[in-house]
């Protein structure tokens, strides 16, 4: 049976870890080789902002490691991600560049919404029970070394994903001297933990009964092999959780090193970790916690696999990133039917001028996200909404979309409504989002809001048609569509300059 290799390479906050798959023609794959290494990389960046040319010489010096297995292994496919670490590194570039330089790999720096949206990617490509589970409210709790990813998933569709300062490195290192003074770490971190839970609680959950938590992160391993001494798989109840967390708390971080087989460095994230999950545990009232054994390597590999269609999965992600940004239309009170409507509207203007735009799928989601969130901003200042509009989309994350893609709809919600200034005059305010992204897509968002403009659905559908150098809308309605046909003109403008095509508006009447 045919196969190839490949390596996924994960540069985090705690580790440095590569794992060889084997991927076969039945679009599926196996690991058969890892090596993991512990190094700290975020103590030097959650403490002191950048890492330090100690740390990214250690760095180089196990990505060189990693490059000699793959080469034992032939394998030249291959795709290495940083997190936390170093995407919060005043350093950075310094830090690329010196892999880049010393090593010759390519490690691409992601965003939280990235990382986080890669990590639920692995979960469902490799826990074969996760759909049974989140048939039943769940919560989706991913604990990193600099934050925790909480997702609540509504009978197998997400509703909610957010992100909280919390992670593991970040709370041992913050409190550890506090802990010290008192002698009650557990308590301080207990806590610290529990005030940023509640407030997750209280905006998110208030009467939701949230009956299941599924649970990864990179202390999961550890935890597991405690689990094996309670004779535990990967289903906990409240009272082994229980007995779990009692032991984690009477014993410190040398003697879990010792009893468990870890380094130490790890051994002092267990109780860090766990005190997240009791915390989340207590304030959702959930019945069973599920640890499966899923790290953020397999999310490399499967969302590898997605990326080049070699695996079909039974889940729909890109239901999941519009479920993201419907919650936060619906957070902003924004009209459902409206944005719905528009949505439907931009999306077939879109298709129909594919080969004008030379667009694809990315840019189409990035449209259709921005069409449910272009009129949050009127919930905060109806005077200013498209200006609060982009500034809540760009300081609100969205699962799977990088900083630049999520930049992008920032600005198409904006110039959807304002003028659009030439690339010179704006440059230095995009932020890294593509200017003709954002002109081409806020052209299309712009004639498709105007054609909804009364917010009462007058026209029910649209179909386009390409003659020379018009293109003509024919909206079929029995409504009157004068407010939509006398405000079309100005945004026919707009259009017209970023594609050389004239939009025309004609009214057919329904049937």
């Amino acid at each position: 049976m045919a196969y190839k290799l490949f390596a996924a390479i994960y540069v985090g906050s705690s580790e440095i870890s590569m794992k060889i798959y084997e991927i076969n023609g039945r679009k599926s794959f196996r690991q058969i080789d890892g090596v993991t290494k512990i190094i700290e990389l975020g103590k030097d960046t959650y403490r002191k902002g950048s890492l330090s040319t100690t740390s990214i010489r250690q760095v180089c010096e196990i990505l060189n490691e990693f490059k000699k297995k793959m080469h034992e292994y032939q394998i030249t496919d291959y795709r290495a991600y940083a997190t936390s670490a170093i995407r919060e590194a005043e350093n950075t570039e310094f830090i690329l560049d010196s892999i880049k330089r010393n090593v010759h790999l390519l490690v691409q720096v992601l965003s939280n919404s990235e990382q986080r949206y890669m990590n639920f990617k692995g979960l469902v490509a490799k826990y074969k029970n996760f759909h049974q589970v989140v048939s039943k409210n769940t919560a989706f709790v991913d604990v990193g070394a600099g934050s925790v990813q909480i997702s609540l998933f509504d009978k197998n569709n997400l509703s909610v994903t957010e992100n909280i300062p919390i992670g593991a490195v970040r709370i041992r290192d913050y409190l550890s001297i506090v802990g010290r003074q008192s002698g009650r770490l557990d308590q301080i971190i207990a806590e610290y933990v529990e005030s940023d839970i509640v407030t997750f609680r209280n905006l998110y959950l208030n009467d939701k009964e949230i009956k299941n938590i599924i649970v990864v992160g990179e202390v999961v391993e550890t935890i597991k092999r405690m689990m094996a001494d309670f004779d535990i798989d990967e289903q906990i109840s409240k009272d082994q959780f229980t007995a779990i967390y009692n032991r984690v708390v009477t014993m410190n971080p040398q003697a879990l090193a010792e009893r468990y087989g870890i380094p130490y460095e790890r051994a002092t994230l267990v109780l860090p970790t766990i005190l997240i999950y009791k915390s989340f545990l207590n304030n959702c009232k959930a019945d069973e916690i599920y640890i499966p054994k899923v790290d953020f390597c397999d999310g490399i590999t499967a969302a590898y696999m997605d990326e080049g269609s070699r695996v079909v999965f039974e889940h729909d992600f890109t239901e999941d990133i519009l479920a993201s940004a419907y919650s936060i239309s619906k957070r902003y009170k924004c009209n459902r039917s409206h944005v719905e409507r528009t949505s439907d509207i931009a999306l077939k203007i879109f298709d129909s001028v594919k080969k004008i735009h030379g667009m694809g799928k990315i840019e189409r989601l990035q449209l259709q996200i921005a069409a449910i969130l272009h009129e949050c901003g009127n919930y905060i200042n109806m005077h200013n909404g498209a200006e609060n509009s982009y500034y809540i989309v760009a300081n609100t994350e969205i699962l799977g979309l990088s900083h630049k893609e999520r930049m992008e709809v920032a600005n198409i919600v904006k110039y959807n409504m304002l003028y659009l200034p030439d690339y010179a005059r704006i440059s230095s305010e995009l932020d890294g989002a593509d200017y003709l992204t954002v002109a081409k897509l806020a052209a299309i968002l712009r004639i498709a809001n105007i054609l909804d403009k009364s917010h009462l659905q007058k026209i029910e559908d649209i179909s386009v048609s390409i003659k020379d150098s018009q293109m003509i809308i024919f909206a079929n309605t029995y409504e009157d569509i004068s407010l939509e046909a006398g405000l079309f003109e100005t945004g026919a403008d707009f259009f017209e300059k970023v594609y050389g095509l004239r939009p025309v508006l004609r009214q057919k009447r329904s049937v």
